[in-house]
């Protein structure tokens, strides 16, 4: 390795007459002249690689100085220029002071719009649809028929069961059902209650003859046995009839069971309302308990939401409600607390609720989001200042205080809402004057001329 040998460099004289000693770096093969004037940010470098002499260089240190002098100037101007560019900047702002005021606690959140009632029809027989006379998005009355089905095989069914029941009323004595006679009225019955009176005088005959020695004790034995045998002849008559009684009234009861099927093939709507969706189609076989339609009462609706743990003894039943939804926000709707969960929501940490809706017209659809707010009996007396003043950064609410003539950023802790203001926890005392409009421009310590306080009435 070949280290580069050292050249003196000969001592320049400035013109204030003062010496500077320069120093050469044989890797770069420059000489560095250091430099103490104020102002200046870093050392100059002078080229020597070129093999000349050095008879400009009295030259170069005169123009060098010239230049550091110009630097030096420069530097002592910089601060009171940047002061009174500082002064020029400061910005007029409007403020108005934190306000102390009694406000009527309100209670604002987000719930969805339900039907009163909602209920999917389901078919009590099995049977072919034959017609279909609702669809998607009807209105239906409150019995109205939505869907038949084939009644042939539910009519022969009705039929079959009428004869049974025919027989079983002819068996008996009768010809109809309903009012039945007592069974001592049936014919079978009264036939065996004559045949026992007359079973009973003979014997009774037969007993004083008897008595008297005038009929032999045979005769008298006999007629004892006729008796018993009318007895139990009675007995079974009896009955016979409570057997066919029985048998009337199953029958008549699988009668009206077939008429009901039949009747059942006609899927009615179980109240007024909306059909939601449909489910069959026609000439679909359908079987017991099969989803038909689903229907929906709108009239009224009823919107269920959730309100914080601490709110809830705010609210009861009967309390007025108003509404906005997104398709009507301009018209606000009213309502009435209709109930209040007596447990609170372990996921959620709030309690749900419910409100009834009058929803004439059906203007209202279930399933849309309102924005519900209720106006509680709690007054409190609290800190409030316009929403326009809040900055929120990083999920921190921070306002502007006018502190002299400087603007100082604090953090808020705020609270509800009232109207067009916020209350405020903490952060800010009464009567501070805060920045209450352009605040996203502003930074803290920034300087301000603050103009005369708004005041809200």
């Amino acid at each position: 390795m070949i280290t580069p040998r050292r050249r003196r460099i000969p001592r320049e004289t400035g013109g204030s007459g003062r010496k500077r000693r320069a120093s050469y770096d044989p890797v770069t093969s420059r000489s560095i002249l250091s430099n103490s004037i104020h102002g200046f940010a870093g050392p100059l470098l002078i080229d020597i690689r070129q093999p000349t002499s050095f008879q400009g260089l009295p030259y170069a240190g005169a123009t060098i100085l010239a230049v550091l002098a110009v630097g030096f100037v420069g530097c002592s101007k910089t601060p009171k220029a940047q002061t009174r560019g500082r002064d020029d900047a400061a910005r007029a702002v409007k403020t108005e002071p934190v306000r102390e005021e009694t406000v009527r606690r309100e209670i604002e959140v987000v719930g969805t719009l339900a039907a009163q009632e909602e209920v999917t029809i389901s078919s009590e027989t099995e049977g072919t649809v034959s017609q279909i006379r609702a669809d998607l998005g009807d209105r239906v009355q409150g019995g109205q028929v939505l869907v038949e089905l084939d009644r042939e095989r539910a009519s022969y069914k009705l039929a079959q069961q009428k004869a049974a029941l025919d027989r079983a009323l002819a068996r008996y004595g009768v010809t109809r059902s309903g009012q039945l006679p007592p069974i001592e009225q049936t014919p079978d019955v009264q036939k065996a209650a004559a045949e026992l009176a007359q079973a009973e005088q003979a014997f009774e005959r037969a007993d004083t003859l008897n008595k008297r020695q005038l009929l032999p004790k045979q005769q008298l034995d006999d007629a004892d046995a006729t008796l018993r045998a009318k007895k139990a002849i009675y007995a079974a008559a009896l009955q016979t009839a409570r057997n066919l009684q029985a048998d009337i009234d199953a029958s008549d009861a699988t009668m009206k069971l077939a008429d009901r099927e039949l009747r059942d093939t006609s899927i009615r709507a179980p109240f007024d309302g909306y059909v939601q969706k449909r489910l069959v189609s026609l000439g679909e076989f359908v079987k017991t308990q099969a989803p038909v339609m689903s229907v929906v009462r709108v009239d009224p609706l009823k919107v269920i939401a959730e309100i914080p743990e601490r709110m809830a003894p705010w609210i009861q039943v009967d309390q007025s409600v108003e509404l906005r939804v997104d398709a009507f926000p301009d018209k606000p709707i009213t309502g009435t607390v209709s109930r209040i969960s007596p447990a609170v929501n372990a996921e959620t940490r709030a309690f749900p609720f419910e409100a009834r809706v009058p929803n004439p017209g059906a203007l209202l659809k279930p399933g849309t989001f309102a924005r519900v707010r209720i106006e509680t009996s709690r007054i409190d007396r609290v800190l409030t200042l316009p929403v326009a003043a809040l900055q929120y950064r990083y999920g921190v609410n921070r306002v502007f205080v006018v502190e002299g003539e400087q603007l100082a950023l604090r953090e808020l802790k705020v609270g509800d809402r009232v109207g067009d203001r916020i209350e405020i926890i903490s952060g800010v005392k009464a009567n501070e004057p805060v920045v209450s409009v352009d605040v996203e421009t502003l930074a803290d310590g920034m300087k301000v001329n603050a103009g005369p306080r708004l005041t809200s009435k």
